[in-house]
């Protein structure tokens, strides 16, 4: 599998928008987060995170999202169990999430986001966010629309943790990684 270094290189040549670089800095650091706790290779978590959108910009229709991209890191020899992950990631491919690293990048995904958008309208930014709040802000349903309250709830479910926990995690590694995820300082 390429290093760390090579799959950031990657992912850059490919991403320029700064806020989906910093979407991916925060998948990749919930990714790591949840490595760690189910002892896996936290370097292919991490690099699946930070890949798993790595063609969005430039392909973002779905018949072209995530596929672009995989097929270009099974080119460079990524593994099957990363492509497989990213391709998961995207409920319209119809790949089914089948390994733990799959179940959590979809997971981890859209709470991810749902997380930035939380840390941003708070004058501490992610510093003290805890899972209540982000509960409360779920309820509202035009706070941060385009998220998908059901992907979630079903990524908490599909993983068998309970979605304060999940929520908590998430918030961890974000928040252990904010210098890159909030480099404007929330």
């Amino acid at each position: 599998m390429p290093t760390y270094e090579e799959s950031l290189e990657l992912f850059h040549a490919w991403t320029e928008s700064d806020s989906l670089r910093r979407h991916a800095y925060a998948v990749e650091a919930g990714m790591a987060a949840y490595a760690r706790h189910f002892g896996e290779d936290e370097s292919l978590w991490r690099a699946t995170g930070l890949l798993h959108d790595m063609d969005y910009e430039k392909h973002p229709t779905p018949e072209e999202h995530p596929r672009v991209g995989v097929a270009r890191l099974r080119e460079l020899g990524y593994p099957d169990e990363m492509t497989e992950a990213i391709l998961g990631h995207a409920s319209y491919t119809g790949v089914p999430r089948v390994t733990l690293l799959a179940k959590t990048l979809f997971a981890v995904d859209e709470l991810a986001g749902f997380i930035t958008a939380c840390a941003y309208v708070r004058p501490t930014g992610i510093d003290g966010l805890e899972p209540k709040s982000v509960r409360k802000k779920l309820k509202d349903k035009a706070f941060a629309a385009a998220v998908s309250r059901d992907d979630i709830r079903d990524g908490a479910e599909a993983l068998g943790v309970d979605l304060d926990e999940h929520i908590a995690r998430v918030i961890g590694g974000m928040a252990a990684d904010a210098a890159r995820v909030f480099p404007m300082g929330r």
